[in-house]
């Protein structure tokens, strides 16, 4: 069973490394619809899993380098005659992506296979992809930019995808499905096995899936639209459960995190922060905005939020200053939020957070999504519908300041001897919502720790900004378990500020 280092190594290993079909799907026709393949998922659910055949030896010699030296022939882009954003080109099956999906067109109700050839590639002589011929395949697709230059949305590896939002520049993914995730046991990772790519009236595209696993079926459908701040997909997802499953991860979203401003014995290598996310965000059923900044911590850990018909979750990158990351290679200051909107009624259950430690930053260890509390029990059905924004800035207007800063040091107050086992948290937050207030006014902290104590706190704005005001908190940490910590500004009995989530360790 593939691991999670090795999908995600994989996944983010091959995207965007492409430099770079006017060619007709082929094949005869059949009858396509959205409510087929759900039918079609649901058959498939109840036939046992076949696990895919042994990938071809010459795949073992299309590694990184192999990969950079093969190019797309631009004119064999799929849809390339519409001159606009939704040209498809089609990744080949390498060392890290061994498993050939189905692509077929869809037109006018029916689905035609586009089929694999070496031609829609050039690479140089006694390239292995000269060795592939009939192992050779697909490993996913792209779609392109306007002009060719640079893609918007790949799918590849495993039920991943991912976008590079409106700054254009990747940085954290999303998947179909996440099965038993954060568990001891192993992780399932279920395939996208089959696509369907269909052009509508509008202009706009849309991509249809089917999902299988030794333990879910599913039948996915992503219609996707750019947008000059944001691009949007309107999900829609039915899952048939072939056997129980432990955890079931709904929307999950993947990202690293090595250290960020708080971070500063992390920071092994030069460059200031490194993540491609530093915070999940949470718009709870209640109507409460929650912010919890991201960790490497020492271990693997776990954080679970309990609610019931959340408005969104999302991990985002909300510090959009390079000078904080000092990457001009790799531009973490310009890397995609990713908020999820449920639509209708999701019920009871859970988004959880799950950490791991990480001492680079080729490794995504950081995992979010939604998990019911429904028990997964085989022969069950699931349905969701969500949007998904990659996004920029925040995904919705708030009515609070928000959260935008976290350093951590050593306790006690400055110019004295440090406190032993005590931590001092600072935190601020920016708004319009302090607008009138000065260091004068009654803006008070509401904290609440776990396996800590509280010693000291402070608020003030900062250096006399009507915007800007500062929480600091001396801590002193619990043995043992993580330190939690929850906090927000209030002003006359309501909430100034979203409320802090966090952990010490």
């Amino acid at each position: 069973m593939t691991t999670r280092r090795e999908a995600i190594f994989g996944l983010a290993g091959l995207w965007a490394l492409y430099p770079g079909l006017v060619r007709a799907a082929s094949g005869r026709g059949r009858a396509f619809s959205w409510e087929w393949l759900q039918q079609h998922a649901l058959a498939l659910s109840r036939e046992r899993w076949q696990a895919p055949p042994p990938a071809s030896p010459v795949l073992d010699r299309m590694d990184y380098d192999a990969i950079q030296k093969v190019e797309y022939r631009p004119e064999r882009t799929l849809w390339a005659d519409r001159d606009d954003e939704f040209g498809v080109r089609f990744f080949p099956l390498n060392k890290f992506a061994r498993r050939p999906v189905s692509i077929s067109v869809v037109e006018g109700g029916q689905a035609r296979p586009f089929q694999f050839s070496r031609g829609l590639y050039s690479y140089p002589s006694g390239h292995p992809m000269g060795s592939l011929g009939k192992s050779g395949g697909f490993s996913g697709f792209r779609f392109m930019n306007k002009g060719g230059r640079g893609d918007w949305l790949a799918f590849q590896g495993a039920s991943y995808f991912r976008s590079a939002g409106p700054l254009h520049q990747y940085g954290l993914s999303a998947r179909g499905l996440a099965v038993n995730t954060a568990l001891p046991g192993p992780e399932e990772f279920p395939d996208f096995t089959h696509f369907w790519l269909e052009r509508d009236v509008e202009g706009g595209v849309t991509v249809y899936a089917l999902l299988d696993s030794p333990s879910v079926t599913g039948a996915y459908r992503f219609v996707n639209g750019l947008e000059p701040d944001r691009m949007v997909q309107q999900v829609s997802m039915t899952l048939h459960l072939r056997n129980s499953v432990e955890r079931l991860g709904i929307a999950p979203l993947t990202s690293m995190f090595w250290y960020g401003e708080g971070h500063r014995a992390k920071a092994l290598d030069w460059r200031p922060e490194i993540h491609d996310s530093d915070g999940l965000a949470l718009h709870t059923g209640a109507g409460e905005r929650v912010w919890r900044p991201l960790n490497n911590p020492p271990r693997p850990q776990t954080n679970s939020f309990s609610d019931k018909s959340p408005r969104g979750f999302g991990l985002l990158q909300r510090d959009r200053a390079f000078s904080h990351y000092q990457d001009d290679g790799v531009f973490y200051e310009k890397r995609p939020g990713l908020w999820i909107e449920p639509r209708g009624d999701w019920g009871a259950g859970a988004v959880m957070l799950y950490e791991m430690p990480t001492t680079s930053e080729v490794e995504d260890n950081i995992a979010a999504f939604w998990t019911p509390a429904d028990p997964a029990g085989a022969g069950k059905r699931f349905a969701y519908d969500y949007t998904m924004r990659w996004i920029g800035d925040e995904p919705e207007p708030m009515a609070v300041a928000r959260a935008t800063n976290c350093w951590t040091g050593q306790g006690g107050r400055p110019g004295h001897p440090p406190k032993a086992g005590v931590t001092k948290v600072v935190t601020d937050f920016e708004g319009d919502r302090f607008e009138g207030l000065t260091y004068r006014s009654a803006v008070k902290p509401v904290v609440t720790i776990g396996n800590g104590i509280l010693q000291d706190s402070a608020v003030y704005p900062v250096n006399g900004s009507h915007n800007h005001w500062r929480l600091i908190l001396d801590i002193e940490r619990g043995n043992g378990e993580p330190t939690d910590i929850r906090a927000f500004l209030s002003f006359d009995g309501e909430a100034l500020t979203e409320t802090f989530v966090y952990q010490l360790f």
